[in-house]
């Protein structure tokens, strides 16, 4: 079955090209394009993609309000396309439900795999990349509040709290199970939970739900 993608982009011949790239691929399939976020939202809703690759900086409607719409609606995933590796929307992008971020001169096989990887239910950004990211983000002026309140981690056991804790610093699987001395199916376990239990989508919204609670804080050690 064929991965069915949506492309907006206010630019035609970046739809255009991004368009073509995918379409080649024997797996992947493009049901439409879209030329602001508006569009890019009523495309989602007509066609029922797997994942929509959305311009962060899109005309009628932005491409934060877009993802985040699409992202409360369904299934869909969202990838955010910027042309700068550490864009001021990321951030918010990332809150609203989008599933990570590309820059727009990603290379062939990049674009591709980053499809392929979120339409299968994971997480675009490696951990580090994705610590990093939100850190920077974090550190900065007081944002408005997110969709885990710090009461809401008491719902976590200890070493689900752990878990979550070494998410953030950007520990894969193997590295947590290591690092809490359990097998790593244990570990998968406690990442389940976790996402369950606080209604997070992936492990980006983990990263996110532990700085923002106060789990985690900017400049905490490796």
């Amino acid at each position: 079955m064929s991965v069915r993608v949506v492309v907006a982009d206010d630019q035609e011949l970046v739809r255009a090209g991004f368009g073509m790239i995918l379409d080649a691929q024997p797996d992947i399939e493009v049901v439409a394009e879209a030329g602001d976020g508006a569009q890019a939202v009523a495309a989602v809703r007509e066609h029922q993609p797997d994942v929509l690759l959305l311009d962060i900086r899109m005309p009628v409607m932005d491409g934060i309000e877009a993802a985040r719409r699409v992202c409360a609606d369904g299934t869909c995933r969202v990838i955010m396309l910027t042309t700068f590796d550490l864009d001021d929307y990321v951030y918010d992008a990332l809150r609203a439900g989008a599933s990570g971020f590309l820059l727009k001169d990603v290379r062939r096989d990049d674009l591709v795999h980053a499809v392929r990887v979120v339409a299968a239910g994971q997480s675009l950004l490696a951990p580090a990349i994705t610590t990093k990211l939100i850190a920077e983000f974090a550190g900065r002026a007081a944002r408005p509040a997110g969709q885990v309140s710090p009461e809401r981690l008491s719902a976590l056991t200890t070493r689900e709290r752990e878990t979550l804790r070494l998410i953030a610093r950007g520990l894969s699987n193997a590295e947590i199970a290591q690092a809490m001395v359990v097998s790593e199916h244990t570990v998968k376990t406690h990442v389940s939970n976790v996402l369950t239990k606080l209604g997070l989508r992936d492990r980006v919204q983990a990263v996110i739900a532990a700085y923002e609670t106060g789990l985690t804080v900017p400049g905490d050690p490796d």
